[in-house]
């Protein structure tokens, strides 16, 4: 196939599937989120449909063929579950691995017998920190709630004063870290560098959860004073097994796909030769397949065996991990679908020309979009995934580095002002016995204390690299 060829295919591939001009095309998305939004909050669909209703939505509205539109979703679900299924398959297995041989439990038990009085925050919120990297938020909350109540009522303290720093933890690593699946999502959609982004969002992400945990805790204390609630203590993991894996082989299992993707990134920065055998080691060692696939092998004999794990249970883990992110990897697809049908009615381009128009800094324009979404579905997934559809086109341009601070800027946006449409805010609200008003107070301050300073710490670093 000669070269022509290729370029003419090319072409045909990114040829938009409307020619509506920039006012049509502004209405139609407007009309998409917002039939995205209706659905999820006032009919309470679940996401995955509304994102689907709502890409063909857009479709309609921007004048594309019903066939066209069609074919543009399913391109783009399809390319999304491809790059970052397997990833969220592999982190809800290490996760599980994590919690049922009570090497979670481990290290935070480990912490906490090293800390005492005024360092107990911050021994919180290292251990939601470290905890964080591997699992889904919800999971996480699950996991942590027991040791938050635990430390609260034995050592006396106020509960936001606990509480806060490991939700402050969780969060963040949520928004900002990859293998989460919103981070992963936005560098799929941008083409951001995994391991540059990886790194840069451990720079932004400990002062971020620095101010929003121990520091924010001192006046969410003040605020909302509440004793833990006078109800049973959930029962852990551990409780029931009779030995459990040790604190340095759990560490180095979660810590393991972290270390290879810097150090990829690190080897790409100082070799930064494609014929080099050493890069070329570590663009496989350190992509984030292997990275993850080798930290779940490594798991099954530093996390599964320890705990007198047979073969058989460990066989059943890894199936009881993969059933519950069914849900996630359709919402995430979904939002790669709409992700596409926006690339594809040409609304990249018209974000493109209203950036330049309206001289809106790229990264903060990510920003207020992400949290625009946010604060309409109550989901920072949709948020991120929607946002990363509509910005992609201004990466084009970018650096390495700029591109994965557009990722960044996205996932600060996306965890904007948790309140009433958020699962994470009836999660925490119940878990902690607080009223509407006492969450609002908390939890959803917060929030937008994450989202805030992880948005100036991005455009921050904008300014300096």
């Amino acid at each position: 196939m000669t070269r022509l060829s290729v370029e003419m295919l090319a072409a045909d591939a990114v040829e938009p599937i409307t020619s509506a001009g920039h006012g049509r095309l502004g209405i139609a998305v407007l009309a998409g989120i917002a039939v995205i939004v209706l659905l999820i909050t006032k009919f309470k669909l679940h996401a995955f449909l509304a994102l689907t209703i709502g890409s063909l939505a857009l479709g309609a509205f921007a004048g594309a063929p019903l066939d066209k539109a069609i074919a543009s979703f399913t391109t783009g679900l399809g390319s999304t579950v491809a790059g970052v299924g397997v990833l969220i398959a592999l982190g809800a297995i290490l996760g599980k691995m994590l919690a049922d041989s009570g090497g979670a439990d481990q290290v935070v038990d480990t912490i906490l017998a090293k800390a005492r009085g005024r360092s107990m925050p911050w021994a919180m919120v290292l251990i939601a920190s470290v905890i964080g990297l591997p699992l889904f938020f919800e999971v996480g909350v699950v996991l942590l709630i027991p040791v938050v109540l635990m430390v609260a009522k034995r050592g006396n303290y106020s509960l936001m004063r606990i509480g806060i720093p490991a939700l402050a933890g969780l969060s963040v690593m949520h928004g900002l870290v990859p293998p989460h699946p919103g981070p992963l999502v936005a560098i799929d959609a941008v083409q951001a560098n995994l391991g540059v982004t990886l790194a840069l969002g451990v720079l932004v992400a400990i002062p971020t959860v620095i101010i929003a945990g121990p520091v924010f805790s001192r006046f969410a204390a003040r605020w909302v004073d509440v004793p833990a609630p006078d109800r049973m203590i959930p029962q852990r993991a551990s409780d029931e097994l009779d030995k459990r894996p040790s604190f340095g082989a759990t560490l180095a299992t979660i810590l393991l796909p972290v270390v290879l993707m810097l150090a990829k990134a690190l080897v790409d920065i100082v070799v930064d030769d494609p014929e080099s055998t050493v890069q070329r080691v570590f663009d496989v060692i350190g992509s984030p397949l292997i990275a993850l696939l080798a930290s779940v092998l490594l798991g099954i004999f530093t996390l599964a065996r320890p705990a007198g794990f047979s073969r058989e249970r460990v066989s059943g883990m890894v199936e009881k991990g993969l059933a519950p992110i069914a849900g996630i990897l359709l919402i995430v697809g979904a939002g790669g679908g709409f992700k596409q049908t926006l690339i594809d009615s040409g609304v990249g381009q018209m974000v493109l020309d209203i950036s330049e128009d309206w001289s809106i800094p790229a990264l903060l324009l990510a920003w207020l979009i992400a949290v625009a979404i946010r604060l309409a579905t109550g989901s920072a997934t949709v948020a991120t995934v929607s946002a990363a559809g509509l910005v992609a086109p201004l990466a084009a341009d970018m650096s390495t580095t700029h591109a994965a601070l557009l990722v960044l800027a996205i996932g600060a946006g996306s965890l904007f002002f948790s309140h009433v449409n958020d699962a994470g805010f009836w999660l925490v609200k119940e878990y902690f016995g607080l009223s509407v008003g006492q969450t609002i107070k908390t939890w959803s301050v917060m929030e937008t204390i994450i989202s805030v300073v992880a948005g100036a710490f991005v455009l921050l670093l904008s300014l300096i690299i």
